[in-house]
């Protein structure tokens, strides 16, 4: 289900993304969330969720890449 806040997002995506990424992390989850709640327009099997999530990752990383085991912007 989408996220209402920043606090309400995984544990994961909380402890190791720094605000700003989480924000987009919120945002695009949400996003994908609405997009892709009919199963006609997934293009996988994934749940819901699953997509969600992959979505959501992906937009992070399209502004952020990992160093060791944090988190910059690029």
């Amino acid at each position: 289900m989408p996220y209402n806040k920043i606090t309400d997002l995984p544990d994961g995506v909380k402890k190791h993304l720094p605000k700003h990424a989480q924000e987009i992390y919120l945002e695009s989850f949400n996003h994908a969330w609405e997009e892709y709640r009919q199963k006609s327009k997934r293009r996988t099997d994934e749940s819901l969720e699953q997509i969600s999530h992959k979505v959501a990752w992906s937009a992070v990383k399209k502004k952020y890449h990992k160093v060791g085991t944090d988190w910059k912007e690029k």
